[in-house]
């Protein structure tokens, strides 16, 4: 048997939740889509909220995967140690609420999804992910592995793909919200793309209405950040599995425009 993965880029704002919710359930019959992981890294702009996470998993997600703007909304705390379908990194400190590494029964049989991130270009305390994506692998021995690696530098993605070619199912980048054109399957079979790009306002800097953008980079004071208006978009990728063994067998783009 093939199994398909729809993996999506990270949700931005209340437009982008909203054409989420639109658009997902449609999008997973059109694409044959047999389970889905969606970033919700920016659904609040900067982290997600309890109830974000549900809508998401309502909008028909399986799993919720986090990035460095995990904390950003404090309210998330409780709600990572009540839920195993939303994942925060699985290189952040041991002791932090929640997990990085959800096993889920599907029609493949088991199956493993790691949120990780990157350390380099980023703020953020973590564990080196290449040594901790070893001891997941050692953990979970037999079973497809699917890895959202949550990266600025696209050659710290690069590498993880390399890294991880043939001994996981798949590897997407995620958290610089722009699709990139190496989506493909890497030499021993691990399905790869640097960056799944994002779901929200197209017309837009990474989301952001683009005049913020404009007057940061200027060296202007400007206002919290807030959402693009306008039509959106959906960025991802569809991974086919192959049931027996788990190799990536096709690697397909998804772009969903409103």
């Amino acid at each position: 048997m093939e199994f398909r993965v729809l993996a999506v880029g990270d949700v931005v704002g209340k437009p982008g939740l909203a054409f989420l919710s639109r658009r997902l359930r449609t999008l997973r019959r059109r694409v044959g889509a047999d389970f889905c992981v969606v970033n919700g890294e920016n659904a609040a702009m900067n982290g997600m909220t309890p109830g974000q996470g549900e809508d998401i998993l309502d909008a028909g997600a399986d799993v919720v995967t986090l990035g460095n703007h995990t904390w950003r909304q404090r309210e998330i705390v409780d709600y990572l140690d009540e839920t195993d379908r939303v994942l925060r990194p699985a290189n952040f400190a041991p002791q932090l609420p929640g997990t990085g590494v959800g096993v889920y029964e599907t029609a493949l049989g088991p199956l493993a999804v790691v949120s990780l991130i990157g350390r380099y270009g980023l703020d953020v305390h973590a564990d080196n992910p290449f040594y901790k994506m070893d001891a997941i692998l050692r953990q979970h021995p037999g079973i497809p592995v699917l890895v959202d690696f949550h990266a600025e530098a696209s050659s710290e993605k690069l590498a993880m793909g390399f890294y991880l070619d043939g001994r996981v199912s798949a590897v997407w980048g995620t958290h610089t919200h722009v699709p990139t054109a190496d989506l493909r399957i890497l030499p021993q079979g691990t399905g790869y793309i640097t960056d799944l790009g994002m779901t929200g306002p197209r017309d837009s800097v990474l989301g952001i209405r683009p005049e913020q953008s404009i007057a940061l980079f200027r060296g202007e004071l400007t206002s919290r950040f807030a959402a693009a208006p306008g039509p959106c978009w959906l960025c991802g990728a569809v991974f086919t599995l192959d049931g027996a063994t788990g190799r990536c067998l096709a690697a397909e783009p998804v772009l969903e425009l409103e």
